[in-house]
């Protein structure tokens, strides 16, 4: 077999299996009133169910990315997978609130082990003008597994029943996650030898994740603590964050740091982090406010829930096919475009809930969310190239990381800006579903739009450099 089918095999299952850790992001979505009425969870146990997962995920990513770059990829991705499984099922079985607290939280952690190997393998096995398919591929996955999880949720519960069928939700990833622990193992190249355990920077993964702990709480107990003192946690986080940059300065002058701070000097990257963080501070919400508008609003069922989110993942699914083809040839105006078709899909979907009110709603806005889950392919699969093509090889699992942390911390603010004020206009306009979803919808669109402004401000910059060539 040539090296080049090896490598299309090992990134086949690395993508199954950041499929999989990403798509309980939002599988959960649509199971959360299932999973209120089986414990009896209380609306806090129930926001730590979904943002938990999504806490200790972020938590993770940079030094699992590190501890991958430095010790060899694949027993880090084996090892993650291994975490994935066993507290997947640990899930699945749960009898109580703390018991699937618990679950979800080390399920996190997993994912954020897993997740930084995936693209640190893309750039060890593609050279750089190979890239653009892989990346195109990862883009894709990202888009499509958080678009999709709305449906299959959906789906395992009207076949296992609402009583039980969320915890089939969690089984799913157990025949998934023990092949793909035996063909990675069977694929993925060993690496090299481990390098020095100074190398891993013990001082920066610390400071990095007491800083991005005190990000995240308070944007995940958002509606769970009342008045403003849990915001003086936020404070807390850039002081940390401030001092692990400083830490980083002088550990990088002798020792391979954390986090290569050079890197944001790339403008392909810098820029790409940030359009990433934004966007998905408003494309994760989607899904959130949505299905919550479809389920409790209009008193759809989770697969017909999961049914009128389809359209957007579908269109994910094309654009990102579609976009990684392209993106080496259009570069940051494909961006562009994407994030203006989403922006254009989000507002064309709140005048259709204007003039199609009441049950059929959910189906009204199919064609809009089309749209935009095209532009979102043109957006995520596209970005991710941009972003990591400067990034040397051996900084990949960490350059990802980092990526990707963004793009977690661009969630956790998302749901709770877009969770805040979609709960503040329902309680305003005495339990009206549709006019809370409205006026959420362009909080997202607002996200949106500042993402594309930032994308719009590279182009800019740009076109003096090329018309000075």
């Amino acid at each position: 077999m040539s090296n080049s089918d090896n490598r299309w095999r090992a990134l086949s299952v690395a993508l199954v299996a950041g499929f999989m850790t990403l798509l309980d992001v939002s599988i959960v979505n649509v199971a959360l009133p299932s999973i209120q009425n089986d414990l009896h969870l209380s609306p806090g146990e129930l926001q730590w169910v979904l943002s938990g997962y999504a806490l200790t995920f972020g938590l993770v990513l940079v030094p699992a990315g590190r501890y991958g770059d430095a010790r060899g990829r694949r027993n880090v991705f084996i090892v993650g997978l291994l975490l994935f499984t066993l507290s997947s099922a640990a899930a699945g079985l749960a009898t109580g609130a703390l018991w699937l607290v618990i679950a979800r939280l080390v399920q996190g952690a997993a994912a954020g082990v897993v997740n930084p190997q995936v693209s640190g393998l893309i750039q060890q096995l593609f050279a750089p003008r190979e890239r653009g398919r892989p990346f195109g591929l990862l883009g894709g996955t990202i888009g499509i597994s958080t678009a999709v999880g709305p449906l299959l949720g959906g789906l395992l519960i009207q076949a296992f029943g609402t009583s039980s069928g969320w915890r089939w939700i969690f089984y799913i990833n157990l025949p998934i996650g023990v092949a793909a622990m035996i063909l990675g193992y069977l694929w993925i190249p060993a690496g090299e030898k481990a390098r020095k355990t100074g190398d891993l920077d013990p001082v920066g993964v610390v400071l990095l994740g007491a800083g991005v702990l005190l990000l995240l709480l308070p944007l995940v107990q958002e509606r769970e603590w009342h008045g403003n003192r849990k915001w003086l946690l936020a404070v807390a986080a850039v002081v940390v964050l401030i001092g692990f940059v400083a830490w980083e300065r002088r550990y990088g002058r002798q020792r391979t740091s954390l986090i290569d701070l050079g890197l944001f000097k790339v403008r392909s990257y810098a820029l790409g982090a940030l359009i990433g963080l934004l966007y998905f501070a408003g494309f994760t919400t989607i899904f959130f406010i949505f299905t919550l508008f479809l389920q409790s609003g209009l008193h759809y069922t989770a697969l017909e829930a999961g049914l009128a989110v389809t359209p957007f993942a579908v269109g994910s699914a094309a654009g990102s096919a579609i976009g990684g083809r392209l993106v080496n040839r259009f570069g940051r105006p494909l961006v562009v475009a994407g994030l203006a078709a989403v922006a254009a899909g989000l507002i064309a979907t709140d005048l259709v809930l204007h003039f199609v009110p009441g049950h059929d709603a959910g189906w009204a806005a199919a064609l809009p969310l089309l749209v935009a889950g095209l532009g979102s392919g043109f957006v995520i699969s596209p970005n991710q190239a941009l972003t990591l093509s400067e990034v040397p090889v051996a900084r990949a699992g960490s350059a990802g990381a980092v990526l990707q942390t963004g793009q977690r911390i661009g969630t956790a603010t998302g749901i709770a800006a877009v969770g805040a004020l979609f709960f503040a206009q329902l309680a305003a306009h005495h339990g009206s579903w549709v006019l809370a979803f409205r006026n959420a919808l362009w909080v997202t669109v607002g996200f949106v739009v500042i993402a594309l402004v930032a994308a719009l401000a590279d182009l800019r910059r740009r076109i003096p450099e090329t018309d000075a060539t």
